[in-house]
């Protein structure tokens, strides 16, 4: 049995870029494993399954696949830099020491669009699905339930949200098998389509185009593998280990996210309809699960999407958000009262609390709009997109420009493929998500001028304690 490595060595590593180790290391590789895989939500398309079937011409499958490949580019340019820099911040870290700390505070800005969207997104979606369920209860009541269950559980410690994940992880696995075995039988028995490749290729509507705007949308399912660097000083385990968990999570949820979808496109009672007018309810999956097993599992699949994205998936996130917060906080380059760990808990107070206002005002707020649900997912994807860019950017500067690695695949072809890839879907996204996404940069920059014109100019921890950055030379891998 391999032992753990000693957190002292890791608490090492952060001291030496300046930081004390104040969050509690208890995490192991499973729960960093299933933490992603909570954030990513293993029953994710459920929600957005007639969406991203509109959007690729029925080729949901096809659509899903690519979506994973492409993340895995990013989430193996994670796995370099976490490597290099073991510290709470995800992009924001990793750009800032990596190409420089102005660089650092606009990617974490603009990451922030995301982590801060998200789980008023989740609660908003959750509200709305249990709303339809049980229509007398109003969707702000189910909102400010679902603020305050996660809040009150992000706040007792990382450990008790460690093991809730392990809980809601279980009940999801549980809804989609159901949803599977029962999908495949009806398959069998003649129910649906039968059994088909049209989902995974369709040469009647294949194109690159369409294919890849759908790409887009199914993106949003993976968000959140990224998540598990946030936690990299609350866990227990060697670097190393945190950039595997991400590809593992990406790689267990692309698989599990392929094959729903495919059993579910062959059941579509009316593809032809869905392919013409969308699925403006969001109830295609639902649709598909009655087709197979009748009321029942359409109820359950509609309840288990509800309570994985307001619950599950929205702790991980407010989670992970507050932890962004944290790091950029005492850093000085968000306000120094954000960077308070509660003494008893270990973790990030004030910026849960902070996190947890923002979701409710931001939930309330789209509940009102016709749109809020559309326009909450456009913005999330496109922060997430831009900051991903500047991620893999770093890589080749760290690595390649300063470093001088000649690891000429990890450290410049899997970046560079992952940069183009995610440039083309920034490029191809909404347009009132490139509006309002640039608008949050340009605002970010007026925030860095003003940094720079009060004598605040952007620094991380090392630069400001040694006066040089150690991070210029990588930190070399064990051969």
């Amino acid at each position: 049995m391999t032992q753990s490595p000693d957190p002292s060595t890791a608490d090492a590593a952060i001291e030496r870029f300046g930081y004390r180790q104040e969050l509690s290391r208890s995490l192991s590789f499973t729960d960093l494993l299933i933490y992603g895989l909570i954030f990513m939500v293993p029953i994710a398309p459920f929600g957005i399954f007639g969406s991203v079937y509109a959007g690729s011409g029925g080729m949901v499958a096809l659509a899903y696949l690519i979506g994973m490949v492409a993340m895995m580019f990013t989430a193996l340019s994670y796995a370099q830099m976490v490597r290099a820099f073991p510290m709470a911040g995800s992009v924001y870290t990793y750009t800032g020491r990596g190409i420089a700390p102005p660089v650092g505070f606009l990617a974490g800005w603009v990451i922030l669009l995301d982590y801060v969207l998200v789980p008023g997104l989740l609660y908003l979606v959750a509200s709305v699905a249990m709303h339809s369920l049980v229509p007398a209860v109003p969707v702000w009541a189910w909102l400010v339930a679902f603020v305050v269950l996660n809040t009150v559980v992000n706040y007792l410690g990382i450990q008790l949200t460690a093991k809730v994940n392990r809980v809601m992880l279980a009940a999801e696995l549980v809804v989609l098998v159901i949803f599977l075995v029962i999908g495949v039988v009806a398959l069998a028995q003649g129910k649906g389509d039968g059994f088909s490749l049209r989902p995974l290729f369709n040469s009647d509507t294949f194109s690159w185009p369409l294919v890849f705007g759908a790409v887009s949308i199914a993106v949003l399912s993976f968000l959140g593998f990224d998540g598990i660097s946030m936690l990299a000083e609350e866990s227990r385990e060697e670097a190393r280990q945190i950039g595997r968990a991400m590809v593992a999570a990406l790689l267990l949820a692309g698989a599990l996210f392929i094959v729903q979808t495919w059993v579910a496109a062959m059941l579509v009672p009316d593809a032809g309809d869905l392919l013409a007018n969308g699925d403006p309810e969001g109830t295609a999956f639902y649709d598909a699960a009655e087709v197979a097993g009748g009321g029942w599992l359409r109820g359950l699949t509609a309840l288990a999407t509800a309570i994985a994205w307001g619950f599950a998936n929205s702790l991980v996130a407010q989670a992970a958000t507050s932890r962004l917060l944290y790091a950029m906080a005492r850093d000085r380059q968000m306000p120094r009262f954000l960077a308070r760990v509660n003494p008893r808990h270990k973790v990030p107070a004030n910026a849960t609390l902070l996190v947890a206002g923002i979701s409710l005002a931001l939930g309330l707020y789209m509940a009102s709009r016709d749109d809020g649900i559309s326009l909450l997912s456009t913005l999330v994807n496109f922060g997430a997109m831009t900051a991903f860019l500047a991620l893999h950017a770093s890589v080749v500067v760290h690595y390649v420009v300063r470093g001088g690695s000649r690891d000429w695949l990890r450290h410049l072809v899997v970046p560079v493929i992952g940069f183009l890839i995610l440039l083309y879907v920034v490029i191809n996204a909404k347009v009132a998500a490139q509006m309002l996404g640039f608008a949050w940069l340009g605002v970010g920059v007026i925030v860095l001028i003003a940094f720079y014109a009060t004598g605040r100019r952007p620094e991380l921890a090392a630069l400001a304690e040694t006066g040089h950055d150690t991070t210029d030379q990588p930190v070399k891998e064990p051969t």
